[in-house]
């Protein structure tokens, strides 16, 4: 293996390569190590991005073979079946094939220089005088150390080497089951619309989506507080009024469980030599749980941030702070706000779900989120829609439906 890079990066999926990516544009000799054998597998993840935040971090436009679909809008349907939809005249998300999508990210960093050992493990941190210095492989069979200056760890939101350093992980009380399906055979789908799917009997305290395909397919997915998704995906495929007149006849491909954090991000994403980046920071969009548009983001300010350290020499928690502040300007203000509307979202009964969703279409709340240009930042989206009267009466109506759960009932 490469002895002593300046960086290691723990992890190959888009987070981990494309911090390689930067470190190596920025000078810095770095090493990716990931312990499946292929980048890009297993996938877990919907792949679904906005065309934006693409656009800002230089990955947009993508090549025809990664690109799945390019959408317009979206329907919202409540557990009865009542449906609000959002169009606009420009293309506003993409699918991409995310094992195609991450080979991408590597290649790109490859063709800069970077280093990637696979089928390797990282076992634990190297860690000396409470600063990281490296470390311990599992590499061909055998244990190896190496040293570096800092570590980013990409692993993903297990934080198996993030407790390691003491800093805190991700709330597991905030983790929700996850399981998206690749469907063929699926009827009645408006291929430049995404659909969302509320209600407890679907998708507890989150929401399921149908994300459709050409040629009948669709990607379909949800997530569930507790219990087992594979009950809830039953249920949304033979139970839900809408979701189930376009599943009735469709055959699952393959499916892939996985863990979703709606906890929001660490309060600390640093220490001395070492910096947590992606899933394993929890930066994630609490209300959707996209993750690869606010990690990649992330990743481009670490390879920053870890370049000057080096530079200056100077590679303790003092100076790697410096990743934490830029964190929390970019990111603070619209995590707080999406950890809001999540926590608001999850105190809903389907009847209110229901009602907001009818009030919602009746009351054309589509015209005032037409203009809305940027779906990852949701804070300043939110700001900037209140706006227009009819978010404000929308909004009313959701305060007012909330204080007055059992006028529901009546």
């Amino acid at each position: 293996m490469n002895s002593d890079p300046d960086v290691i990066v723990v992890g190959g999926g888009p987070c981990g390569a494309f911090t390689a990516l930067n470190l190596s544009r920025l000078g810095v000799d770095v090493t990716v190590i990931e312990e499946h054998g292929e980048i890009g597998f297993p996938s877990h993840c919907a792949g679904h991005l906005s065309v934006e935040g693409l656009t800002r971090l230089g990955l947009f436009p993508l090549t025809s073979d990664i690109i799945e679909n390019v959408f317009y809008g979206a329907t919202f349907y409540s557990p009865r079946g009542r449906a609000f939809s959002i169009d606009f005249d420009w293309p506003v998300t993409c699918t991409v094939n995310r094992s195609l999508f991450d080979r991408y990210i590597a290649d790109l960093a490859k063709k800069e220089g970077v280093s990637f050992y696979l089928n390797t493990r990282v076992e634990s941190l190297i860690i000396e005088q409470e600063s990281v210095r490296g470390v311990v492989v599992n590499y061909q069979g055998r244990r190896e150390e190496i040293r570096t200056k800092i570590v980013a760890d990409c692993e993903g939101v297990t934080s198996r080497l993030l407790k390691q350093t003491g800093l805190h992980p991700i709330n597991n009380l905030r983790i929700v089951n996850g399981l998206e399906a690749e469907f063929e055979n699926v009827e009645n789908i408006d291929l430049k619309k995404v659909e969302v799917y509320l209600g407890h009997d679907y998708a507890p305290k989150f929401y399921a989506w149908i994300v459709p395909k050409p040629g009948g397919r669709a990607k379909v997915g949800l997530g569930a507080e507790n219990g087992d998704p594979r009950r809830f995906l039953e249920r949304l495929m033979f139970k839900h009024p809408v979701a189930s007149q376009k599943l009735k006849k469709a055959r699952i491909l393959n499916a892939a469980f996985h863990p979703i954090s709606l906890g929001g991000p660490i309060s600390l994403a640093c220490t001395n030599g070492f910096l947590a980046v992606g899933d394993a920071a929890g930066q994630v969009k609490p209300t959707t749980v996209g993750g690869l548009i606010f990690g990649l983001t992330c990743a481009r300010i670490a390879a920053a941030i870890a370049k000057a350290a080096i530079d200056k020499d100077d590679c303790s928690a003092r100076s790697l702070y410096q990743y934490q502040r830029r964190l929390d300007k970019q990111f603070g203000f619209d995590e707080k706000m999406m950890l809001m509307m999540r926590r608001m979202l999850n105190l809903l009964s389907d009847q209110q779900t229901d009602s907001l969703i009818d009030f919602c279409a009746k009351f054309k709340l589509d015209k005032a989120l037409r203009n809305v240009k940027d779906i990852d930042f949701q804070g300043q989206s939110f700001l900037q829609t209140l706006r227009n009267p009819r978010a404000i009466a929308s909004l009313g109506y959701f305060a007012y439906i909330l204080l007055h759960p059992n006028l529901m009932n009546t």
